[in-house]
């Protein structure tokens, strides 16, 4: 049996729940974050938030800004920025692309959740999305509800 089998067990998921009810996802892509030794620390005990986050382009760079990660509990004095902006890793052809169609079409870019990959690697899906109209809103409420019906008659 191998020494590393269930070191990376964690399974942290926090994810958006408010972006799908906002915006209708074009395409969704996964990205690397830069992250210092606390913030990834405080992710795996599952203490972030990314309900306010957007994503931005800093030169030819994206970023994370308004993604919240708690301080580590056990840091001593040296903790980081809880808002702090993160570097995004993309390829550069994925970076490109989603430039493009952001001016050209007017989309935006939204961070869908977090997670802790397989590898132990802090992993962030990202989605171009288009935001929805009020009346786009209310029929995902009403096929929403409609699902929790049928759900509810079957059992």
């Amino acid at each position: 049996m191998s020494k590393d089998k269930g070191r990376f067990s964690n399974n942290v998921q926090i994810k958006n729940r408010k972006a799908s009810y906002e915006y209708e996802f074009v395409e969704k892509v996964e990205a690397g974050i830069m992250l210092k030794g606390t913030e990834i620390k405080s992710l795996r005990e599952g203490k972030a938030s990314i309900q306010e986050a957007y994503c931005y382009f800093k030169k030819e760079e994206l970023y994370i800004k308004g993604m919240n990660i708690s301080p580590y509990s056990q840091a001593s004095f040296e903790s980081h920025e809880m808002t702090r902006d993160r570097k995004l890793l993309l390829k550069k052809r994925e970076l490109e692309k989603f430039k493009s169609k952001m001016d050209e079409k007017g989309l935006t870019i939204v961070p869908v959740r977090i997670y802790i990959n397989s590898r132990g690697l802090a992993k962030l899906e990202i989605a171009l999305a288009k935001g929805k109209k009020i009346y786009d809103k209310r029929d995902s409420i009403k096929k929403k509800d409609q699902k929790r019906e049928l759900e509810r008659m079957k059992i």
